[in-house]
Parts: C-alpha cells; sequence; structure tokens
C-alpha cells in the first residue's frame, strides 16, 4: 500500500537573489496515476520559479490533507564537525535558527555570495572548511562538501540559498515530517520533506527532450512515485546504518537512497 497520494522532485538552485526568476530551478509532480510533470509558476508570477515562489508554493501543498513526498536537492544539515567546532547544539532545529541568523539568505536582495564576502549577515562567525564531509557523502563517490564553493555540480550555494526556506516551510507546516531529522519512519497519512540527490537516479529515466535539471526533478519524482508503488520506499528510509551513524546523521542529515 503507498505511503504518499503525490510525489514532488525539486532540482535546486542558489543562484541571484530569493526573488530573482532562475531557469534552473526545476519542478516535477507526479501522483499515484499520473506520470511527473513540470510545474511552473502560475499565471502572474514570474516566468520561472524563484526560491521565494517556491517555498510559498511547497507550503501550500504540504498543508493539503494529501500525503506528499517532497525531494530537494541540496543538503538539510552540515557535518558533525561544523556544530563541534562552533559550539552548537547537536539539534537540528537550533542548527537552522542559528544558521538563518548568521546566513540571511532568504532576504529578499541578499545572493549568498553577499554573506560569503561579509556585505551583509555575519557568516564569517559561521564558515567550514571545504574537506568537511557529512557522513552520507563519504558514503556517496561523487558528493561533494556543502562548504566547497565555485566548483562544477557543488551544492554548497544552493544549501546556504535553501536552508531558510526549510524552516520557513517547517514553521508553517509543524505537522510535515523532515526526515530523518523527525524520525527514520514516516508516520501513516503524513507528508515528508527530504533530501535527494538526483545524480543517483537520473540515468533510469528516459531523458526525452528535457534539459538537466528538468530531468534531474523529474528523476526525482519518478523514483519516489516508483518505490512508493512497488513497496521498496520503506527500505530508501531505512539506509544500512549502525547505532553510531544513525545518531550522527539524525544530526547531520542523509540522502535517501544512499547505501
Amino acid at each position: 500500500m503507498s505511503l504518499f497520494n503525490r510525489y514532488i522532485g525539486v532540482d535546486y538552485s542558489g543562484a541571484e537573489t530569493p526573488t530573482s526568476s532562475l531557469k534552473a530551478l526545476g519542478v516535477y509532480f507526479a501522483d499515484r496515476t499520473s506520470p511527473p510533470i513540470e510545474i511552473l509558476p502560475t499565471v502572474g508570477l514570474k516566468k520561472y520559479w524563484t526560491r521565494r515562489s517556491l517555498a510559498e508554493w511547497l507550503a501550500t501543498e504540504l498543508s493539503s490533507e494529501q500525503p506528499t513526498l517532497v525531494g530537494l536537492d541540496h543538503a538539510f544539515s552540515f557535518p558533525l564537525r561544523y556544530f563541534e567546532t562552533h559550539g552548537l547544539a547537536l539539534d537540528w532545529n537550533a542548527f537552522l535558527n542559528d544558521f538563518c541568523h548568521h546566513w540571511p539568505t532568504d532576504d529578499d536582495h541578499n545572493y549568498v555570495d553577499f554573506v560569503r564576502d561579509g556585505e551583509c549577515g555575519e557568516g564569517y562567525k559561521r564558515m567550514g572548511h571545504s574537506s568537511w564531509l557529512r557522513l552520507t557523502e563519504m558514503w556517496t563517490p561523487t558528493a561533494k562538501s556543502v562548504f566547497l564553493f565555485d566548483v562544477q555540480g557543488a551544492v554548497a550555494k544552493s544549501t546556504h540559498a535553501g536552508l531558510p526556506w526549510l524552516r520557513y516551510i517547517r514553521n508553517l507546516c509543524p505537522s510535515v515530517h523532515f526526515w530523518p531529522f523527525d524520525g527514520w519512519e514516516v508516520p501513516t497519512g503524513k507528508s515528508a520533506v527530504i533530501e535527494v540527490y538526483p545524480s543517483l537516479w537520473m540515468r533510469r529515466f528516459p531523458t526525452e527532450d528535457r534539459n538537466n535539471d528538468q530531468q534531474a526533478a523529474y528523476a526525482v519524482a519518478a523514483k519516489l512515485k516508483r518505490a512508493d508503488s512497488d513497496g521498496t520506499l520503506p527500505q530508501l528510509f531505512s539506509p544500512p546504518l549502525n547505532r553510531e551513524e544513525r545518531t550522527i546523521a539524525e544530526i547531520e542529515g542523509w540522502i535517501l537512497g544512499v547505501t
């Protein structure tokens, strides 16, 4: 029996400002009976999604009574070493609050690079090293550090731009399950938000006429739908980690499908 009714795949982008229309910000939506289709902003908004409009739309979708699974393509937390270096409590909610205070990348006119360069915020007080990896990234040969900026395939900018919007959605949708921080099992009937790495699945589905960003979002929605329908999703929610590794992942987060 399927756990969810709807599946949303997002290929994220940390470019420009939260209100910039970004062609690279891709969204695909599927339900139990229909294949993934691309979702664009509604009439009257900008041509492409902005991070702000996407967060507002996701909050609306997650507030519905339809159990929905959302896969976002950026890290949800930082390596344990970051917490230790900055003396932070090992608590994800506290981490999000602390990060947003120092990295206000959700302000309408802020670029991630503005905070990096010291033009706004206090990011210099909450920096990490590009060699620091989360456990889930150590298990993924091609994954990069959340502190490795300005290289091909980097997730650092997307992560630093996206974290405040996780807090935004969490505040507006308190019943939504953020995996694995709220537990490794998603309660029946609840919606959930998970971290994904589209490269794990992109080649499993025909590209057709989609560009790379579209294919990434499509593959996430298609994989989540398939895994739920064939009964393998619970296995993905329970990676083969020992007790110590699970404790670490409950702080650092985990990429769905990494084993």
